[in-house]
């Protein structure tokens, strides 16, 4: 599936991982800050980097996923642009070292806000696709 200039128009409703396109994986719409560590059947681990100031270009991530923070300052955006999440507004401040459960991410970007370098390590549960 081709974007072609507003693609934001065509992405915003997809709300379902089933309905997102395959282009739109982290490791093919954004290889220059998602590695694969490791896949198989049932996993798949991806090792996040972003520079400082950098910004992720588009992306989903379709499975349930444990999650290990090496660093963290981040702001989540999605297809529109508007913020659906400022690591600084959360709750309980995440730190190096935290572990944390997520859920499957509809397309988003995701902005480097710190002054280090924003790294995750992230094991994807293939079978745990959620709707």
């Amino acid at each position: 599936m081709s974007f072609g200039g507003n693609r934001h128009a065509i992405i915003l409703p997809m709300l379902n991982p089933n309905d997102w396109p395959a282009e739109l994986d982290a490791l093919a719409a954004a290889p220059e800050n998602h590695t694969l560590l490791f896949e198989n059947d049932a996993v798949r681990v991806l090792d996040t980097l972003v520079r400082p100031s950098q910004v992720v270009p588009l992306h989903t991530h379709q499975w349930l996923s444990a999650n290990y923070l090496l660093s963290c300052d981040f702001i989540r955006r999605d297809a529109s642009g508007a913020i659906l999440l400022d690591s600084h507004n959360l709750p309980q401040q995440l730190q190096p070292g935290a572990a944390f459960w997520g859920s499957a991410i509809p397309p988003h970007t995701l902005e480097n806000v710190g002054r280090s370098d924003l790294r995750v390590i992230t094991v994807e549960l293939k079978h745990t696709r959620a709707a």
